[in-house]
């Protein structure tokens, strides 16, 4: 353990960062996400909104999609999702879809954050499905490169 997280959870957000770095080199914003399985990544994704003019292109639908194709299969409950932002209302609802068993995020999103920053879906009655939320995991890195990405907008 470092800093309170398992080094498993510092390489899969490690991944998902640089699948961040990857859409910010692409002109999106810079958010990332892998899929793991049995300590194996199975899929990954990052937001590709801009650039696909498309709404649901956020990084955790595209490696949901992906993790499912390669899986063959719509229900992944023994995946792990890493991604570097918290889960917005959409991809929440992905995630309950996809039977996912846990959920690890960087960085907290105070504006738009599904697992508990603006709403906690993970506690509604209205989902029929709970998995395990971890949030935080190298938040710094994963906000930073956020806050870069629009400081150099402005």
């Amino acid at each position: 353990m470092t800093s309170g997280w398992a080094q498993d959870d510092m390489d899969g957000m490690r991944a998902a960062l640089a699948e961040a770095e990857a859409a910010a080199s692409e002109g999106e914003v810079p958010v990332g996400a892998v899929v793991v399985v049995n300590g194996e990544i199975i899929a990954t994704g990052r937001n590709c909104s801009v650039g696909k003019c498309d709404p649901s292109g956020h990084a955790e639908i595209v490696a949901l999609r992906a993790a499912g194709a390669n899986s063959a299969n719509y229900r992944l409950p023994n995946a792990t999702l890493y991604v570097t932002l918290e889960p917005c209302v959409m991809c929440t609802g992905a995630i309950v879809q996809s039977r996912i068993k846990r959920v690890v995020f960087g960085a907290y999103d105070k504006k738009a954050g599904a697992l508990g920053s603006v709403e906690d879906l993970s506690e509604s009655r209205a989902l029929n499905h709970r998995f395990e939320i971890n949030g935080g995991v190298l938040a710094d890195e994963c906000s930073g490169i956020l806050q870069e990405f629009f400081a150099a907008r402005r």
